[in-house]
């Protein structure tokens, strides 16, 4: 019998569990009711015992608001999760218990003669259908099964009620009920993993696009993404939202005079230069393209952003690039334009993208290794 909970025990598995689990119980209360209904009105004397009918209808219906009105919720944590499961199976095994013994004693109560094929096929049909809707938790819906077969199944050997040939189907009908659960359980799981293995791949493949492969930086795409989102919630909230464009000083003539090989290597020193100074987690530090880098700095005033921008150029000629896998130190420079969003300026991302822009090509054309305010 499988381990509860089953693997995979992540969030997004249990709130599929809780979510089918919920959608599955929605019509089942249905399903008591008209099962009842039928046994009551094919009853040889329907008006007899009147108070039980009535009661064992009452019954069900609250077993049909609880287990239909007790929704999970996106926002619930693991722990919240499996809370959430563990209160709605105990709904489940209560009312499979509460069918099994209503079902029992309508052979059992005086003045009520129900057919006992009716009573017989109910207690088969809503067994199969807790193993065919609720195959996620093996040992939660054996019970589940068992409560609802067993009682009735007893009372009739008990009354001596039908033949041998119908007490060894029933029988037998539960031990390959029992095959089948175990079949639908090991499909479910699988399901499940193959649904989580395509989301995880989804995720991959969408971080891949929005991360540039030499430097694990943010690429181009996300900054575009980034940029304009980010500056209507701080025009929507009167916020602040600061960016620093970088662009390494002669950078072809790394390429030139070293290979791309060598080239490479300093944009990832770069890269790792950068994380070193702008380590803030609000911080996003992208690679643009070529040799162009950039830092967008949410809730940060140009008062702060300077600092960090003239701390980073500034190690770069006390500190030059030690390159990977080589001892050689190379000594770099680069060139910086900064900007702070102002919503009267600037009406779009692309008119701050380009004021700022502008400021790093300022600073290139004064002689590099400088930074520039926008």
């Amino acid at each position: 019998m499988k381990p509860e909970p089953t693997a995979p025990s992540t969030r997004l598995s249990l709130w599929r569990e809780a979510s089918d689990t919920h959608v599955r119980s929605r019509f089942a209360g249905y399903y008591y009711l008209l099962a009842w209904g039928l046994l009551w009105f094919t009853s040889s004397e329907p008006l007899a015992r009147l108070w039980a009918w009535a009661g064992g209808s009452l019954l069900l219906l609250v077993f049909f608001a609880l287990r239909s009105q007790h929704r999970p919720s996106a926002q619930l944590d693991p722990a919240q999760l499996q809370r959430w499961l563990d209160l709605h199976w105990l709904a489940i095994l209560l009312q499979s218990m509460t069918w099994g013994l209503m079902l029992a004693g309508l052979q059992l109560l005086p003045g009520i003669v129900a057919s006992h094929l009716l009573i017989m096929l109910s207690a088969v049909v809503f067994a199969t259908a807790l193993a065919f809707t609720f195959p996620m938790r093996m040992g939660r819906c054996t019970l589940a099964i068992l409560l609802t077969y067993l009682p009735s199944t007893a009372v009739k050997f008990h009354l001596g009620i039908g033949d041998v040939g119908e007490s060894m189907a029933l029988v037998a009908y539960l031990v390959y009920l029992g095959m089948f659960l175990y079949r639908w359980n090991r499909e479910y799981y699988i399901g499940l993993e193959r649904e989580l293995r395509l989301l995880q791949h989804g995720e991959q493949l969408d971080r891949l696009s929005r991360t540039d492969a030499l430097t694990e930086l943010g690429n181009r795409y996300q900054f575009n993404a980034l940029l304009p989102a980010w500056l209507a919630n701080a025009r929507r909230q009167n916020g602040q939202l600061t960016l620093i464009l970088l662009d390494i000083d002669y950078f072809k003539t790394v390429n030139d005079q070293h290979g791309h090989r060598t080239g490479d290597l300093c944009l990832q020193a770069f890269a790792e230069r950068m994380r070193q100074v702008f380590r803030r987690d609000s911080d996003i530090l992208l690679r643009l393209g070529g040799e162009e880098f950039a830092v967008l700095m949410p809730d940060t005033s140009l008062e702060q952003a300077i600092p960090l921008a003239e701390r980073f150029r500034a190690s770069l000629v006390e500190q030059p690039l030690q390159l990977q896998a080589q001892v050689q130190e190379l000594p770099l420079t680069c060139s910086l334009g900064i900007g702070h969003f102002l919503p009267l300026c600037d009406d779009s991302a692309e008119a701050f993208y380009k004021r700022v822009d502008d400021a790093l090509y300022r600073a290139k054309a004064r002689g590099r290794n400088r930074l520039e305010l926008a």
